[in-house]
């Protein structure tokens, strides 16, 4: 693992208010832990979280890793073996694979569960549904839950959330409960709403984050962005994950194995430049397109594709990928990746009626790989709807879909963070 500087910073996840505060366990001698490399403390991060704190005296005796595994390295969707961490020796239980959350077996000898693994703020991202498993495995055990809370990577700006909100004949592993595509609220949050509407016999603790600023999306926290997954390897895929995460159900790529995953989708027959023109003429807030070929390693691996990249547009004739500081306001309050999402599907799908498709995509929650589109979006009638409609159609068809109704209301309650 490559060392990470640490560097002195205003804002503190909720693995440093624990670490700060280690009596916040109470009497726990047994506690397990759902996390991965990924999860380091703001302070240190240097330091996989699980590392820290045992080294606090935190007595974590059983490790639970979530898709990708402890180390974050498996395929996207690939069943994840039960293992050892080769940081702790601690035994590791696969949440992603024959089993999506802990068994009573798995739980019984414990006195506390802690989690802590980072989102990056879109409803189909499986960490959150781990979380959401793992609460409802706890209540039937009658064993205590803390989350250390995170900011969320896009910002908590509600007034930015993005829907479909889910419909119930939707409900998979990539969306258990109706809650918007962007739904911007930290994972702590989420498990409040959780055990407020579903689970409410699970003892749940939150460890809030300090300093983060909710109107602003990750580079203002200072934080070095440490990859969630392996086509996440830095904040600007992050970004325009709650949009192009769409083309994973069609036979376009989303630039896996490239440069810039999620920040791209190309194919072989795709006419790029036309595509960027007519995008370009939308006027789309924060967003800037371009040509670029790659050569992605998953759909069309091997094959040199056209593509349309995706930037952070400051509004003055300037783009850059999404990372740099100033430009963390207009991520988190302006951008809308779900809208620009489905007007990239439209015009794609439009101009190119042979050669685009919808596609299956298998995975060990979906071994089919069938209805993914349905499941990511949320919607079943999003896909029938979208193709064929002219500009002014498209764009009142997509805002419909991506209105999030009462969810300002819905979530008020459970909200930790001033917005």
């Amino acid at each position: 693992m490559a060392p990470v500087t640490a560097v002195p910073r205003m804002v503190r996840f909720g693995v440093d208010g624990l670490l700060a505060d280690r009596a916040r366990c109470g009497a726990a001698r047994r506690i397990g832990m759902v996390t991965n490399d990924a999860a380091r403390p703001a302070a240190d991060p240097s330091l996989p979280s699980r590392v820290a704190l045992r080294a606090a005296g935190v007595p974590l005796v059983r490790l639970f890793g979530p898709e990708h595994g402890l180390q974050r390295t498996a395929a996207d969707g690939a069943s994840v073996e039960d293992g050892r961490d080769a940081f702790t020796g601690l035994p590791v239980v696969s949440l992603y694979g024959a089993r999506m959350r802990p068994t009573a077996a798995q739980l019984g000898d414990l006195d506390l569960v802690l989690f802590d693994v980072p989102d990056v703020g879109a409803r189909f991202y499986t960490y959150t549904w781990t979380l959401y498993h793992l609460l409802a495995a706890c209540e039937a055990a009658g064993v205590p839950v803390m989350v250390l809370d995170r900011p969320n990577p896009l910002g908590g700006v509600l007034g930015a959330a993005e829907g479909p909100v889910m419909d119930a004949d939707c409900r998979s592993f990539v969306g258990e409960d109706a809650i918007p595509v962007r739904h911007g609220l930290t994972l702590g949050e989420l498990a409040r709403l959780w055990q407020r509407e579903r689970f409410p016999q699970v003892a749940l603790d939150v460890v809030p984050c300090r300093g983060w600023r909710t109107g602003a999306a990750w580079p203002a926290t200072g934080v070095p962005w440490v990859p969630t997954s392996p086509a996440m390897p830095t904040f600007a895929s992050a970004v325009w994950y709650p949009g192009l995460c769409l083309f994973e159900a069609t036979n376009l790529s989303v630039g896996r194995g490239t440069t810039m995953p999620f920040q791209w989708v190309g194919a072989p027959w795709l006419d790029a430049a036309a595509v960027v023109a007519e995008l370009s003429a939308l006027g789309l807030p924060g967003a800037r397109f371009v040509v670029a070929t790659a050569t992605p390693t998953s759909q069309h691996a091997g094959v040199p594709c056209q593509g349309v990249r995706v930037l952070v547009d400051d509004g003055q004739g300037g783009a850059d990928d999404g990372t740099a500081a100033p430009l963390a306001e207009m991520v988190a309050r302006s951008i809308r990746p779900v809208a620009l999402g489905l007007h990239l599907l439209r015009v794609i799908a439009d101009r190119h009626p042979t050669a685009f498709a919808w596609a299956g995509y298998p995975t060990a929650a979906n071994p089919s790989g069938g209805d993914h589109f349905a499941r990511l979006i949320g919607h079943r009638a999003v896909a029938s709807s979208l193709l064929g409609l002219d500009e002014v159609e498209a764009r009142v068809r997509v805002a419909a879909w991506t209105g999030v109704g009462d969810w300002g209301v819905r979530v008020a309650p459970v909200l930790i963070y001033e917005r």
